[in-house]
């Protein structure tokens, strides 16, 4: 595995994509450490220290998980890659919906072009959205409920305008960071922010399963996790081989053909967009109840 790695960085094509790679994944996270203007910063990881261990901790933790903790605090990347995962996600619904978005697909790269437009267009309209409703949960103090403390500095409708402009600014160029990675670097550059949001919550939340539980239970988590990952790739690497057998045909007195090959048809077609669309759909129950809550109490 070094010798892969260090004869990767020898070939400058690699190494520069490599190298442009780790610098955009490096500024996402400070961008994800950033806060936003006019959000305390101190006040909001008092409230968050406080709700961890609480009765909602399990849904606080899964809003942070794809983030990689930068949602609770209202960072300047707090909306992330959501936005355009869940508008990639509605975009390929509507092709069987709607005859145009059809068309469209069938155009080949200049239809996709089309394609890939509306979709960025769709991603600033659920960022506004998103980022709108946090600012106003976080100025009526239902974002991290259990906590007293004032997150938003400037309570003002300019204020909270300007919050909602500086994350909605940050996902568009978060999604431009995913596609500058995919065009110009390694690998899909939407699943490696991705990544990287989830690889930042690894030490912390590994620091807190060792203090609280114990090396055993700790050994174990690490043991299990490892075993989810070699599953995950068997699963993504696996492919069902459909035999191909090509006739044989005669040519003057050559005979060609009567080779065999397979059809390589992979067992998860669909990759990891059901497994973000699900996580989207946990949010719901709790989105929900929050709502129920606020009616009644109202």
């Amino acid at each position: 595995m070094l010798s892969a790695f260090v004869s990767a960085f020898r070939t400058p094509d690699l190494r520069r994509k490599i190298l442009f790679t780790l610098g955009l994944v490096a500024l996402y996270r400070v961008g994800a450490s950033l806060p936003s203007p006019g959000v305390d910063y101190k006040a909001i990881r008092t409230c968050i220290e406080q709700v961890s261990g609480g009765e909602n901790a399990g849904i606080y933790q899964l809003i942070n998980l794809f983030s990689g903790g930068a949602l609770l605090q209202l960072s300047v990347f707090a909306i992330g890659i959501m936005p355009y995962i869940t508008a990639s996600i509605i975009i390929q619904l509507l092709t069987v919906v709607i005859p145009r978005f059809e068309e469209l697909r069938k155009e080949g790269q200049s239809g996709q072009t089309k394609m890939t437009q509306y979709t960025r267009y769709l991603s600033i309209a659920l960022a506004i959205l998103q980022a709108t409703g946090l600012v106003a949960l976080a100025a009526r103090g239902q974002l991290l409920r259990g906590c007293q403390e004032d997150i938003l500095a400037d309570t003002s409708i300019f204020g909270m305008i300007i919050i909602v402009l500086v994350m909605t600014a940050g996902a568009a160029l978060v999604m431009w960071f995913g596609e500058q990675i995919t065009e110009r670097g390694i690998g899909n550059g939407m699943s490696l922010l991705i990544f990287a949001g989830i690889a930042a919550r690894i030490p912390g939340e590994g620091k807190a399963i060792l203090d609280s539980k114990g090396p055993l239970v700790f050994s174990l988590v690490c043991v299990g996790a490892f075993l989810v990952i070699v599953a995950v790739i068997f699963v993504e690497q696996g492919q069902r081989r459909i035999p191909v057998q090509y006739a044989k045909r005669v040519v003057g007195r050559k005979m060609y053909g009567g080779s065999s090959t397979y059809l390589p048809l992979k067992v998860n077609q669909a990759g990891v967009i059901p497994v973000i669309f699900a996580s989207s759909l946990l949010y719901l129950p709790n989105l929900v109840a929050q709502l129920t809550q606020s009616t009644n109490s109202t």
